[in-house]
């Protein structure tokens, strides 16, 4: 059996805006979502929905204007290791080897020399043992993801977040790394939470996808994945649970269109 090494997520009635010279934006509004230890979830939504701002609060790089983000129970006020972040551009320092990019976390916190064999786990655990001491310069995409992802792995975080971290991917290497991802996962047993925009990916890596209306964001669906993996896209339940999200996506996409008619309509006639 798997040891579960993932915290508790509670995200409690959360409003997130950004003031703008045009005025306030509204993000979120008053979302709510649970994630038990372990589970891999994944957002989904229109762009703008407020998924990546979700994954900004969770890793405490900004704090709701209203209510509140919980890991295991305890607020989340600031950043900490134990929550790591993945963007979709790897950002690698060129001047730092591949080795070097994974070593920055231990080392700004002053404990990279007991930390020497966690790096070279980091680094197998991605397949980059070989390609240590190449420069970023050299790499291809998929190999520079992998080096983002290894440097958040080497803080053995108990929750991990992924925002659209194969977004920029060619269609082979995606799936390539979708299924690293998961292997990751299924040795780790962190808790993981996925911001992209591709209905497949998500079916294909999580257990429960949340479906976010479109800004300001709330919950418009959760749906259980209840297929066995590794899942085949042709599986005729992997088609029928794509097509369901799909049909709420454009729903939404839709009402979010006619709002918006009516409210230039009425501005029109003001």
């Amino acid at each position: 059996m798997v040891t579960v090494n993932g915290s508790a997520i509670d995200i409690v009635d959360v409003t997130m805006g950004f003031r703008t010279k045009k005025g306030d934006l509204p993000v979120l509004d008053e979302v709510s979502i649970s994630v038990k230890p372990g589970e891999f979830v994944a957002l989904v939504g229109a762009s703008g929905s407020g998924k990546s701002t979700l994954l900004r609060l969770l890793a405490g790089l900004d704090r709701p204007l209203g209510g509140e983000v919980y890991v295991d129970g305890r607020p989340v006020t600031g950043p900490d290791p134990s929550r790591a972040l993945v963007f979709q551009d790897p950002t690698l320092l060129p001047w730092r080897t591949v080795r070097q990019n994974v070593a920055i976390g231990p080392q700004s916190r002053g404990i990279l020399k007991q930390s020497e064999q966690r790096i070279d786990q980091a680094l197998e655990l991605v397949g980059l043992t070989e390609f240590a001491d190449s420069w970023p310069s050299q790499l291809s995409g998929g190999m520079a993801q992998r080096t983002a992802l290894a440097r958040a792995l080497v803080n053995d975080p108990s929750v991990l977040l992924l925002d659209e971290p194969l977004g920029k991917l060619d269609a082979l290497t995606r799936r390539t790394l979708q299924g690293e991802l998961l292997r990751l996962w299924q040795e780790r047993r962190y808790t993981a939470v996925l911001v992209t925009h591709d209905v497949s990916e998500a079916l294909v890596l999580a257990d429960r996808i949340v479906v976010f209306s479109p800004r300001p964001a709330r919950v418009r669906a959760v749906i259980e994945v209840d297929l066995p993996r590794p899942r085949e896209q042709a599986d005729p339940r992997f088609v029928h649970q794509r097509e369901e999200i799909l049909a709420l996506l454009d729903a939404e996409a839709a009402e979010a269109e006619l709002a918006g008619s009516v409210a230039r309509s009425a501005g029109a006639g003001a």
